[in-house]
């Protein structure tokens, strides 16, 4: 076994390792760093437990630390704690294929000496199965976490409450190979929450990761956050105006909508004895293989509406629904809704027709929360 650690060796160790990844970095910055911050993450950890000298400095160790790297670049105490809490919820990092090839330099140099056999044995192992009662076990594996998200990323994911959470935002960040201000953005939105309205959230991802068929209700999210179309809320604009908004910042509306939207027309003119109709938006969601035809309201919801996408709903069906499609289904989209109106409007429908509720500007955490807690509670 080696040589437990002092707060001169931990010093030295991270300075090396620094050294190393500095030169690195030059060909994959982003990945570099983020492997840099994880394995200083790792020898705090390892201090913590088996430093020679760890009781005379006590929980001064993280400002001893920053005080005696002051020479490296963004060693503040508050990032010393960051990289211990990384290392701690992303230790299986350590078992993808970049980090290894990382570990194997780092032994080579001989600057993993001062690490406890325990600690070198776990960060090389890799005949240990993955904790299946964990999240962990089905949630993205651990090579596309580095080689698709920056520390940056990392960061933000760090914020959840929770490991369902934090699954839920790293499979939509490298699926939809969000920036960072767009993480922050369906994090700030409860994208989450908003989501997972079902009340059984694990099967939801685990279909998502088993490439399970979903349901519509698996994906459709309520309420929608269009804050990106910089309307205000209020009945000032026309439905015209929401759409050519939603248009003007399709980009958007997709990752707003979810995985799996294809876009394909605008104003869907449909033909009744030389009568024109004209569906809003219509998509095509190519996981629960129907199109998806939406209607937007300025204001409250009314009954007319879900009578109204019946008929283009029943007109898709005979008209345009492919062989191997699965029915069309509908969502009104609207700035209001009565409850029991939406219920006695759309029961009975042969086509799902859903009744979501959007919002120009984004609501405080308290009311997002009481939003969503009201249609959680419709599920029970």
């Amino acid at each position: 076994m080696a040589a437990s650690l002092t707060i001169k060796n931990l010093v030295s160790l991270i300075s090396d390792t620094q050294d190393y990844f500095k030169e690195q970095a030059q060909k994959q910055v982003n990945t570099a760093l983020t492997l840099r911050n994880l394995f200083f993450g790792l020898y705090i950890a390892e201090y913590e437990l088996n430093g020679e000298d760890r009781a005379e400095y006590g929980k001064m160790v993280i400002k001893e630390i920053a005080n005696r790297t002051r020479h490296i670049k963004g060693m503040s105490e508050r990032n010393l704690y960051l990289f211990k809490t990384f290392y701690q919820a992303y230790p299986n990092i350590l078992q993808s294929v970049t980090a290894k090839s990382y570990l194997s330099d780092l032994q080579k140099l001989g600057i993993l000496q001062s690490l406890t056999a325990k600690f070198t044995l776990q960060i090389l192992d890799t005949s240990v199965e993955p904790n299946k009662a964990n999240i962990q076990s089905y949630k993205i594996d651990e090579n596309k976490l580095i080689d698709r998200l920056s520390f940056t990323h990392f960061i933000e994911l760090l914020k959840t409450t929770e490991n369902l959470q934090r699954v839920f935002y790293e499979i939509e960040a490298i699926k939809n190979n969000w920036s960072v201000r767009e993480l922050q953005r369906a994090m700030n939105s409860m994208l989450f929450e908003r989501t997972g309205l079902s009340t059984d959230k694990i099967a939801v991802i685990e279909k998502h990761a088993k490439g399970i068929r979903l349901k519509p209700e698996d994906v459709f999210r309520n309420p929608y956050m269009f804050e990106f179309l910089g309307l205000e809320e209020k009945a000032a604009y026309s439905e015209t105006d929401l759409e050519s908004a939603i248009i003007n910042h399709l980009q958007h509306f997709l990752l707003e909508l979810g995985r799996g939207f294809c876009f394909e027309a605008r104003q869907k003119r449909i033909t009744f004895d030389n009568r024109h109709y004209h569906i809003d938006l219509v998509f095509y969601h190519r996981l629960l293989k129907s199109h998806v035809l939406i209607d937007l309201k300025i204001g409250e919801f009314d009954h007319g509406d879900a009578g109204q996408m019946n008929v283009y709903l029943n007109y898709y069906k005979d008209n345009e629904k492919a062989a191997d499609d699965n029915d069309p289904v509908g969502i009104i989209l609207c700035a209001g809704k009565n409850e029991n109106l939406v219920k006695y409007a759309t029961s009975g429908l042969p086509q799902k027709v859903f009744v979501n509720k959007y919002m120009v500007n984004l609501p405080n955490e308290d009311d997002l929360k009481r939003i969503i807690k009201e249609e959680q509670d419709k599920l029970r």
